[in-house]
C-alpha cells in the first residue's frame, strides 16, 4: 500500500508555525541550474512546504509539473503547484490536477491568474473555462474530493481588481466556502495590512482555524520592488522608502537595509500571531537564508 499523501492543512494544524518557500519555473538551462542550486541550499532549513508558480495562460504548465514532480521524487520537501484559470478549459484543468497527482503532487494553490493582457487589463474568460478562483477551488474539490489539498491567495491591501476591501473579503470567503483549506498572501509590505486582512476575514466568517500565511519578499533593489508593487496596484510604504532612498547610490547598503526591514516585519508578524511565513525567493536562496538566520528559526 502506498503511503497516504501529505497535505499542507494537516501540517499547519499539527506542527505549529509554517515556514515555506516559493520558486518559479526558469526559462533556460542557466536558470534551471540556479533554481536547483537554490532548492538544495534551502532544503536543509526543512520548510513545511515549497510552491512553484504557474505562467500566465498556462505557459509554464509542463515546467511547473516537471519541477514539482521532481521535488516530490528527489527531495525531502513537500511541493505545492500553482494552477490558474487563464487559458484553460474545465477539462484541461481537471486533467492538469490529475497529472499532478500522478507525479506525486497533492497540494495545489488555486488562482484565477492575471488577465492575458497583464495586471490591470480587463479580464477575458476562456471559452469552456472558469472566471473565478472560487470556481477552480470548487472544481478541484468536486473532482478530487479530499485527495488534493487546496490553497488560495489572499491580499492584505485587496486585489487590484476588487472594487473595495469588503468585496475582496467576500471573494476570499467564497473561496473558503468552495473548499479552500488555507491561504497564502501576496507579499506583505506592512504588518498592519496583514492584521487588517485577518480582522476583515474573521469578521466576514472565515473560520479562525483557516490559516492565512503572510508572504514575504525582502527589498533588495528599490527600483525593481517599486515596479512589482505597481503591478499589484500598490505602493511601497513611505516609512520603508524613508529608510531606503537615502541609500539609493549604494546597492549593498540598500540590500542590507532591505534584509533588516524584512526581518523586522517577520518578527512583528510572528509576534502578532501569524501562523508562519512564506518567502518569495525569486529562485535565489541567500536573502531567505539571511532572514532565516536573523530570526533564529529552527533548522
Amino acid at each position: 500500500m502506498p503511503e497516504p499523501a501529505t497535505h499542507i492543512p494537516d501540517l499547519l494544524r499539527d506542527r505549529g508555525r509554517s515556514f515555506s518557500f516559493e520558486f518559479f519555473p526558469p526559462k533556460d538551462a542557466e536558470g534551471e541550474e540556479v533554481l536547483w542550486r537554490s532548492i538544495s541550499e534551502l532544503e536543509p532549513l526543512r520548510p513545511t512546504f515549497v510552491s512553484v508558480t504557474y505562467g500566465a495562460g498556462g505557459t509554464t504548465r509542463d515546467r511547473t509539473l516537471a519541477i514539482t514532480g521532481r521535488i516530490a521524487r528527489e527531495t525531502s520537501m513537500l511541493p505545492m503547484a500553482h494552477l490558474t484559470c487563464v487559458g484553460h478549459t474545465r477539462e484541461e484543468l481537471v486533467r492538469t490536477v490529475a497529472d499532478l497527482r500522478a507525479a506525486g503532487v497533492h497540494n495545489v494553490l488555486a488562482l484565477r491568474g492575471d488577465p492575458p493582457g497583464g495586471p490591470g487589463t480587463a479580464w477575458q474568460p476562456t471559452d469552456g473555462g472558469l472566471d473565478y478562483a472560487s470556481d477552480l477551488v470548487g472544481l478541484i474539490a468536486a473532482e478530487h474530493d479530499r485527495a488534493v489539498a487546496i490553497g488560495v491567495a489572499a491580499f492584505p491591501e485587496g486585489h487590484r481588481d476588487a472594487p473595495s476591501l469588503e468585496e475582496d473579503t467576500r471573494r476570499l470567503l467564497a473561496k473558503v466556502e468552495a473548499g479552500a483549506q488555507f491561504a497564502v498572501t501576496e507579499m506583505v509590505l506592512r504588518a498592519s495590512d496583514y492584521l487588517g486582512l485577518l480582522e476583515r476575514a474573521r469578521a466576514a466568517g472565515v473560520p479562525d482555524d483557516f490559516a492565512i500565511i503572510p508572504g514575504i519578499m525582502p527589498i533588495l533593489n528599490l527600483r525593481s520592488m517599486t515596479r512589482m508593487t505597481e503591478l499589484s496596484g500598490r505602493e511601497i510604504p513611505e516609512e520603508v522608502r524613508a529608510r531606503l532612498e537615502p541609500l539609493a547610490d549604494d546597492p549593498a547598503a540598500v540590500r542590507a537595509e532591505g534584509i533588516r526591514i524584512a526581518t523586522e516585519l517577520c518578527e512583528e508578524l510572528l509576534d502578532r500571531g501569524a501562523p508562519g511565513l512564506h518567502f518569495y525567493t525569486l529562485n535565489r536562496s541567500k536573502a531567505t537564508r539571511e532572514i532565516y538566520a536573523a530570526l533564529s528559526l529552527p533548522v
